[in-house]
C-alpha cells in the first residue's frame, strides 16, 4: 500500500481552500477520470484505502488517516465518508466541443451561485444524458467542495464549459447550430410545446432574478414549466431536473 501502510498518517500541512473534494462517489469518479489533472493528496481511512486499492491498484499518493484527522483538513461539516482528494478541478471544455446533434441537450446557468444547487444540477444533467453544462467564469462556484459532493461524481463525468459572457456564448452556440430556450415562469408557452427534438440549450437563472434580460434576449424562445398545483415555486435544481426530463423525451 502507499505511504500510510505502516499506520495512520498525521496531517503534514493544512488544507488548500477550494481544491478538496470528498465523499465516496466524488472521489472514485475523480480517480476514474483520465482527463483530470494530477492530484496532490488522496486521503482515506484504512477501510476505504483497501477498497480503493482493490479497485484502482496501488495509488502512489494515498495517505491513510483516521476520520477525525481527515475532518480537520476539510471545511467544517464536510461529510467525507472516509475519502478526500486534493487537486485541480477538471479542465473546462470549449463551446465548439459540444456537437449539435439531434436530441442533444446543454444546460446554461445564469448567476446560479449556490454550490449545492449547481452540484445537484450537474448530477441531474448526467443522469438525463445532457452533453454538458455552461457556467459563468466568475459568478459560478468551483467544481470542488460541497458542489462536487452534491454532484456525486458528475463533475468528472459531465463536460463543463466556462465563459465570461453568456450572451456571446449563446451567439456562438447559435452559429454552431444550437437553439436556446430560456426558462421563465411568466412565458406564454410550456416547455413541451417549444422543444422540437433538435439540439437545444436550456438556460436557467437564479431563483431570485431568473434569467437576466440580456441573456433572455439572446434565447430563441422562452418557456415555462407548467405547475398545475398552483404553487409556483421550484428550487432551481428541481426545475433543471424537470426540464431535463422533458427535453430527454423522444420527439419526432
Amino acid at each position: 500500500m502507499a505511504s500510510g501502510s505502516g499506520g495512520l498518517a498525521k496531517p503534514r500541512f493544512p488544507a488548500v481552500s477550494g481544491e478538496w473534494i470528498w465523499g465516496v462517489h466524488a472521489v472514485e469518479a475523480a480517480l476514474s477520470n483520465p482527463a483530470r489533472p494530477a492530484l496532490r493528496r488522496l486521503l482515506a481511512t484504512p477501510d476505504r484505502a483497501r477498497d480503493l486499492e482493490r479497485r484502482f491498484g496501488q495509488l502512489k499518493r494515498l495517505e491513510m488517516m483516521d476520520a477525525a484527522s481527515m475532518a480537520r483538513l476539510l471545511p467544517p461539516g464536510a461529510a467525507h465518508q472516509g475519502l478526500a482528494l486534493e487537486g485541480p478541478e477538471p479542465d473546462p471544455v470549449d463551446l465548439e466541443d459540444f456537437a449539435p446533434e439531434p436530441g442533444a441537450v446543454l444546460l446554461m446557468l445564469d448567476q446560479v451561485t449556490d454550490a449545492g444547487n449547481v452540484g445537484a444540477i450537474l448530477r441531474s444533467a448526467a443522469a438525463f444524458g445532457a452533453r454538458g453544462v455552461i457556467l459563468q467564469e466568475r459568478r459560478a462556484p468551483r467544481l470542488s467542495g460541497a458542489l462536487a459532493k452534491a454532484a456525486a461524481g458528475a463533475v468528472d463525468i459531465l463536460p463543463v464549459s466556462r465563459t465570461v459572457n453568456l450572451s456571446r456564448a449563446l451567439e456562438r452556440l447559435s452559429d454552431l447550430g444550437w437553439r436556446a430556450i430560456g426558462l421563465d415562469g411568466g412565458a406564454e408557452r410550456d416547455l413541451s410545446e417549444v422543444l422540437d427534438g433538435g439540439p437545444v440549450v436550456l438556460v436557467l437563472g437564479s431563483e431570485g432574478e431568473g434569467v437576466r434580460r440580456l441573456v433572455a434576449e439572446h434565447c430563441d424562445e422562452t418557456a415555462r414549466i407548467p405547475m398545475p398545483g398552483g404553487f409556483e415555486s421550484l428550487n432551481v435544481s428541481a426545475a433543471a431536473a424537470v426540464a431535463l426530463y422533458e427535453a430527454a423525451r423522444p420527439r419526432r
